[in-house]
């Protein structure tokens, strides 16, 4: 009965490595995967309707982290810390965003 409990044991923890292997494998081949794909910018300028960030008046081409809808328009932001500032006071924030003609 002891070899039996033995034996049965180790076929259970074989079992368990080879499956936590195999999860390895895949996890490896993912994040490769992942590692091959090209980066993209996140924002770009032409995806938003202003030409400077509202909050610190960086031009929109120089890079923006963040975008926001409002009345009608997107605003791109350069930071978290500018789009909050806009929401503030988003009225005047929109008159400094230096909005491109439609």
């Amino acid at each position: 009965m002891k070899q039996l409990i033995v034996a049965a044991s180790a076929l259970l923890f074989l079992a368990a490595c080879a499956n936590n292997s195999k999860k390895a494998e895949v996890k490896k081949d993912t994040s490769s995967a992942m590692a091959s794909m090209p980066m993209q910018a996140k924002f770009t300028a032409d995806m938003v309707d202003n030409q400077r960030d509202p909050s610190c008046g960086m031009p929109a081409k120089a890079g923006l982290e963040d975008t926001i809808h409002y009345k009608g328009h997107i605003i791109g932001f350069c930071s978290k810390e500018c789009k909050d500032g806009f929401l503030k006071d988003p009225e005047k924030g929109l008159t400094a965003a230096d909005l491109k003609k439609k």
